[in-house]
């Protein structure tokens, strides 16, 4: 498996750090633009690779009277868009097989939900296309398994492994950080600082979070080795359709990164 993974112009592992920034939901264009714009500049001020994240389907929700996204079809535009006018590298989930092939029209990495890391035919049918394929470690899975989940994608250009977090007993996640190295062994690893501090089902009808942990479990990422951040922001997270209690606010998201860009450029030093 290789030791580094490009997606766009941002590389992760082999001594490459990247990042993955984006909403939960693409919720509108404006919404998108807003955040886009602010990732690029936040890139192009701080030297950091960000690849821009968003959902067309929140596929996996609490309810089944939640909000789920704008669509294929609608969200790929917002996507291209994103590309075409800030220059960022993209990445969206895909929770069906013949997703895989229409959004690797797209985008320039394909993402695999955590509830679907063991179903064989999404993972091959997103490799299949030749993108690179960031597959997020179920929360019912041990560290060691991901490696057959990342064999199932050895067709992809290139496989990412994502940390967000196992299921803790119920509504809550935790954080074995042991699982960074482990699955280290496999490819480069990301760590979502954004899931880790859900509440799954916790927050009466809907997901709730701790985002206070946010950048502390961060830190303890990068402390231990990691090959990117993966964070999810939103302008406004008390008023965001999906994760509003997870989300980072956009307007923290500069000072976010350079604390960990710090942090990690200080660690490499010592």
């Amino acid at each position: 498996m290789p030791t580094q993974v490009q997606v766009g112009n941002v590389i992760f592992g082999g001594g490459a750090f990247g990042w993955i920034a984006g909403p939960c939901m693409l919720e509108s264009a404006e919404l998108v633009r807003r955040t886009a714009e602010t990732i690029a500049n936040v890139a192009a001020l701080t030297g950091e690779r960000i690849v821009f994240k968003g959902s067309f389907d929140k596929a996996n929700r609490t309810s089944a009277d939640s909000p789920r996204g704008p669509g294929l079809a609608a969200g790929l535009e917002m996507l291209t868009n994103v590309k075409r006018e800030f220059g960022l590298a993209t990445i969206t989930d895909i929770h069906e097989s013949p997703q895989a092939r229409l959004a690797a029209e797209v985008v320039d990495a394909l993402q695999i939900p955590a509830f679907l890391c063991r179903q064989t035919d999404l993972v091959a049918a997103a490799a299949a296309t030749g993108k690179p394929v960031l597959i997020k470690r179920g929360q019912f899975m041990a560290p060691a398994d991901m490696r057959r989940a990342a064999e199932k994608a050895k067709a992809a250009g290139g496989v990412l492994l994502a940390e967000r977090g196992v299921s803790f007993g119920y509504n809550d996640l935790v954080v074995d950080f042991r699982a960074l190295p482990l699955m280290r062994e496999a490819a480069p690893v990301v760590f979502d600082a954004t899931h880790s501090v859900q509440k799954p089902g916790a927050g009466n009808g809907e997901s709730g979070g701790a985002r206070e942990f946010l950048l502390p479990l961060a830190r303890a990422a990068i402390a231990v080795g990691c090959d990117g951040i993966f964070i999810e922001t939103h302008p406004d997270p008390s008023h965001a359709l999906s994760d509003r209690q997870t989300q980072l606010p956009l307007g923290e998201f500069e000072a976010t990164v350079r604390a960990l860009a710090n942090l990690r450029r200080r660690i490499l030093e010592s």
